[in-house]
Formats: C-alpha cells, structure tokens, sequence
C-alpha cells in the first residue's frame, strides 16, 4: 500500500517546520543545546488540545535523581475515575522536551482509555544522562503499578526506548509489571549496530546519523554504558516483559534498531507485535490527520482496551 497524499505532504513539510539538518560537528551542536536548554520553558504544552485545562487536571509531583529534581505531570480526564495509568516516555532524541504533539496524543489516548497519564520531564541531554533519571522513573512507574488500575509503559522515539529500558528494570526488579507496552518508532539501540542503518540514513530526511551518534553517546555518559539495557534495551534479555505492540515506518532511521529488536523478540518468549509501515515517516502514529495514524490508532485502542 502506497503512503497517502496527506503522509507524503507531511513527510515533506515536517523536516523543513522542525529546520532538521545533521550538525555541523560535536562540539558546535552541544553549544547549541545548551544556549536553548539555559532558556526553555518546561511549562506543560497544552495548545494543541482545545479547552486542556477544562478537560483535564494536573497535578505535578517532584522526582529526585542523582543531580537534582525534575517533574512528572499527572494528567487525568475531568470526571472520569480512571481505569488505567499509562506512563508515558516523550521524545526528542533525549535532547527534546515535552512537545504539543506529545500533549495532544496522549489526552487523546486519556479520553479513549479513560485514562490517568503519567508524564515525566526527565532532564535533557548533554547536559544529563541516562543516569540522572532512568532509576527515579522506574521506582515512579513502581509506586503506580501498587495501584489497582492495570499500568501500560508507552512512549515515542528515544521515549519508546525509555520506555522499554523501564520495563526491563521492573522485570529485574521482581513485582508487579505493567499489562502493556506500546513503543512508536522507538530508539531501542544506540549502538546503531544494525549494518542497514547507513542506508537507512539516506532516505530519513527527518532523522540524522551524526546526531543520532552524538546524542546516543551523550545519552549513554560513556562509551561503557552504550551497551547496558537502560540505554540500548533492543539488546537486553527480553523474556518476562508485558505484551508488547510497535510501529515504524521504513522511511526511519530507527526502523533497523526496531527489525533488530523484533528479531530478537521472536527468539524469546516475549510476546512483541511489530507493525512495520513501507515508506512511512518517525512516529507517524503521532502526526495529525493522516490515514495510517489513524488506522494505527485503531490498532492500539484494540491492543490497549
């Protein structure tokens, strides 16, 4: 099946609207995540979805990691008691926070559900490390899984590999586990061990290798942590984990890492559904008013509910 009209003018415009480009070098690229990281609002983006805050409440807690505290919202339907929590892991290259997009999917995915979601703002790279949050996230998604309610573990992008290196933690762990994982377009290896990436690169017009090797080695810390399942969790023992559905596209940079972790999946007991979509773009479950989100997000009401 061929991308519609609506994807292809998407996948042409969303590259030009977010100015992507790979960086010039390492050392350029971090200065300028920092002069925008010095001024970003952490504010909760909420213009995307219409009368938010007569719609839902939102109460933030405060996380504590090793280099300081960082937010986690706490997003509810208004007069719903909800039946199911989903955490949520946002993208953005662990270098991106919170964005609208992110905002107006998951109070879609609250409303469908009639769900709680819970959206932690973990700190940013360069500046921080998978260290700085991974444990303070796990013990949050732990303290919710000793509610009543079912929890899923969700998440995009480098959120989707969050997500997944979270589930693994709490499988380690022992005790209660999430019913579901959802994963769109995850960044599951930052190793980028997958051979087809470099061919991959050529058609990603959103995605870029040179950033997608700095911000994995500024994620990881060092080059010892590149490997651990906090970090690359494609590469993790895999059995024990909740039931799982994924979608990417073939017009992804991370579509290697995800085959890659479908394949390794398949030769455990892991019970992992890979959507793959031909020629369709990063999270494009994501994006607005496109035919194949929507027929991916009939997918995962049906998974979810």
């Amino acid at each position: 099946m061929s991308p519609s009209r609506r994807h292809e003018l998407l996948a042409w415009a969303v590259p030009r609207v977010r100015k992507s480009r790979d960086l010039d070098t390492e050392d350029a690229e971090r200065a300028r995540l920092e002069r925008w990281h010095d001024g970003l609002s952490r504010a909760l983006p909420v213009r995307l979805v219409p009368r938010f805050h007569r719609r839902f409440s939102v109460v933030t807690e405060t996380l504590t990691g090793p280099s300081g505290e960082f937010p986690a919202h706490v997003i509810t339907p208004r007069h719903v008691e909800p039946r199911v929590t989903v955490v949520y892991l946002h993208g953005g290259g662990f270098v991106a926070p919170i964005d609208a997009f992110h905002v107006r999917y998951v109070a879609r995915l609250a409303q469908a559900l009639g769900a709680r979601i819970v959206l932690p703002d973990y700190p940013l790279a360069p500046e921080h490390s998978w260290r700085d949050s991974h444990d303070a996230v796990a013990d949050l998604a732990g303290r919710w899984l000793e509610e009543p309610e079912p929890v899923v573990l969700a998440g995009d992008s480098a959120g989707g590999g969050y997500a997944l290196a979270v589930a693994e933690t709490l499988c380690d762990r022992g005790g209660p586990q999430p019913s579901h994982l959802l994963l769109h377009s995850p960044w599951v290896d930052l190793t980028t061990s997958a051979p087809e990436t470099a061919s991959f690169a050529v058609r990603d017009t959103w995605l870029f290798l040179g950033k997608l090797h700095a911000y994995a080695a500024w994620w990881a810390g060092t080059p010892d942590d590149l490997g651990r399942h906090e970090v690359s969790p494609a590469l993790a023992e895999l059995d024990g984990l909740p039931p799982a559905l994924m979608f990417c596209g073939t017009r992804d940079l991370l579509a290697p890492g995800c085959r890659l972790l479908a394949s390794r999946a398949a030769a455990s007991s892991w019970d992992l559904t890979y959507v793959e979509e031909p020629d369709l773009i990063h999270v494009f479950p994501l994006l607005p008013l496109l035919p194949e989100a929507r027929r991916a997000w009939r997918r995962t009401l049906a998974f979810l509910s």
